[in-house]
């Protein structure tokens, strides 16, 4: 997971922001909030509250990416979810009727070519890869595969009979050209790859157009990046599709960007727009969202607007919010935790800055007292009802605080671990009781403390999201963490039934049947709600810290001496 800053940094980092010249506040044009809903899908009455906040925040429309969540039918049936039930089509119609009675647009958002995994991970659609081991392409020779697009693009087109536009995806198709029916189409003379991407999009861009001719359509533009000019203006997308090009880097090259929206304009593809992020592009794995990276991503969106000639026409910005990298990644950081820096990027983009006026709106529009999640705390209001999902939040932050804390992290590098109790003394059993015990109700508190907080998430998680979910968040994010601590009970246990004279109950003093093998009676340890530390505080560790203790005695010390 991703470093996080202490306060001090952090407020110094947005007092800086907030300095900054203003720029002008984002163009004419449509601010888009993207729904991943490829991982934890929100509940529809959570969804539906966070739909009324996104327009309160200044959003003018939602980009819905529904994936296995929509209800697929017919054929088609397979590619619903099976973790958790997917939206029904009373649902779906429902999302559109809350988002239209706020002011929004709703634009779905199919995948076409790339990023296919939820389609063709399918055994019975396995045929349909471009190459055998990439779930992710699509064979854009098999007319199966065409007919399966353009289907499912005919049943959500009509499951939104309101949307005048229709994302297509396109983006990131991996592996394009090295499947052995690309290979024999590649090895006619004067055949590019290029050439191969362009034909599968305009031909299915084309079907969307002569069956819904009033429909816009917008692709990512990341494949046609490395097109020449003759090759853009003549693919066949001109006057067909309008490109998004996405940056999420805080550091993104405005000039380079404003380079490549003059290019793709003057090829003739003169309808774009850009596409942000707040949350979701930190890393694979982030669970706490950074307000301050995201930001600065938008200022450097803003920095690119000024720098545009009038000629180019931008038709608005998408802020993506990505729930997983693609289908098979583990979950990225959760809607609650990134509704402050949702807040402050639409808010960047509306100031031109994120001047103290912007900084102001959205504390007291979400009810928080810092913008940064990692360091909030309830405004002197204390309205939680003006921030859907505050709670979780709040819970996940104190957990991914214990998760990351050195105490926890590091714990088979303090000294104890690694004089006394090496994978060597633990195989043959030749260890010290005395030390076997510290260590054990060392490793049984934390993982006590860990367990009531896991449980806090998972009971509040589970009000908002599928219970699927919450098991998944905490087996991807928690399970890997405290994985070491259990083998160190296992092994102490084991150890002790071989070298000490006391029964095994007196001795071990654990519960094994516990889901993160963690003590019932050290369940009550307090863990401070206040920002989060690196170090867990000594109320929240062994009332004798082993780690503490190694760094005051020198290693030679006697078992008696100790």
């Amino acid at each position: 997971m991703h470093d996080h800053c202490t306060h001090s940094n952090l407020l110094a980092a947005l007092q800086i922001s907030a300095t900054m010249d203003a720029l002008p506040a984002w163009p004419k044009g449509k601010k888009l909030v993207h729904l991943d809903l490829k991982g934890a899908p929100p509940r529809i009455d959570y969804l539906h509250k966070l739909i009324g906040l996104f327009s309160g925040l200044g959003a003018d429309g939602i980009l819905v990416e529904y994936e296995d969540m929509f209800p697929y039918e017919g054929e088609l049936k397979v590619l619903q979810s099976t973790q958790h039930s997917p939206y029904s089509r009373e649902e779906v119609l429902s999302i559109q009727e809350v988002a239209k009675s706020q002011g929004l647009e709703v634009i779905p958002l199919v995948q076409t070519f790339g990023h296919m995994e939820f389609v063709l991970k399918h055994k019975s659609l396995w045929g349909l890869r471009e190459v055998g081991h990439c779930l992710g392409t699509l064979n854009p020779h098999r007319e199966e595969g065409v007919r399966l697009v353009e289907e499912m693009l005919r049943q959500v087109v009509e499951l939104h009979p309101g949307s005048t536009s229709l994302h297509i995806g396109a983006d990131e198709v991996y592996l394009l050209g090295e499947g052995e029916e690309s290979r024999s189409w590649l090895s006619t003379p004067g055949r590019t790859v290029q050439q191969l991407f362009l034909s599968h999009v305009t031909r299915v861009a084309k079907g969307v157009r002569e069956a819904w001719p009033n429909l816009n359509m917008i692709m990512w533009d990341d494949m046609l990046r490395g097109m020449d000019h003759d090759t853009l203006k003549g693919s066949g997308l001109v006057g067909l599709v309008q490109l998004m090009l996405w940056d999420y880097n805080p550091t993104l090259d405005v000039k380079n960007t404003v380079y490549l929206l003059e290019r793709y304009s003057g090829a003739g593809l003169s309808e774009l727009w850009a596409a942000s992020a707040f949350k979701g592009s930190t890393n694979v794995h982030t669970c706490v969202t950074s307000t301050q990276r995201h930001v600065d991503n938008h200022l450097q969106w803003l920095q690119v607007a000024a720098a545009l000639p009038e000629g180019i026409h931008m038709l608005g910005i998408a802020l993506t919010g990505w729930q997983r990298y693609d289908h098979l990644s583990v979950l990225c950081e959760l809607l609650p935790l990134a509704l402050p820096s949702l807040a402050s990027s639409l808010q960047t983009l509306t100031h031109g800055q994120f001047s103290p006026e912007a900084q102001s709106r959205v504390t007291k529009t979400l009810g928080i007292s810092s913008v940064e999640v990692e360091i909030m705390a309830s405004s002197t209001t204390g309205d939680s009802v003006l921030f859907p999902g505050r709670r979780l939040a709040e819970l996940v932050v104190e957990l991914t605080a214990i998760l990351q804390s050195e105490e926890l992290r590091h714990f088979e590098d303090n000294m104890f671990v690694r004089g006394w109790f090496t994978p060597y003394h633990r195989q043959r059993k030749i260890v010290s009781p005395l030390i076997a015990q510290q260590l054990q109700s060392q490793a049984m508190t934390l993982l006590a403390l860990v367990e009531q907080r896991v449980a806090m998430v998972k009971k509040e998680m589970v009000r908002l999201y599928p219970a699927s979910t919450a098991q998944e968040w905490v087996e991807q994010h928690v399970s890997p963490v405290v994985a070491p601590l259990q083998r160190v009970l296992e092994d102490t246990r084991a150890s002790l039934l071989e070298m000490s004279p006391s029964s095994p109950e007196s001795v071990l003093g654990f519960s094994s049947s516990s889901s993160l093998t963690a003590s019932s009676s050290c369940s009550q340890r307090h863990w401070s709600s206040s920002r989060p530390r690196k170090r867990l505080s000594n109320e929240a560790t062994a009332s004798t810290s082993l780690t503490e203790r190694g760094k005051e005695q020198d290693q030679t010390t006697s078992c008696d001496q100790k």
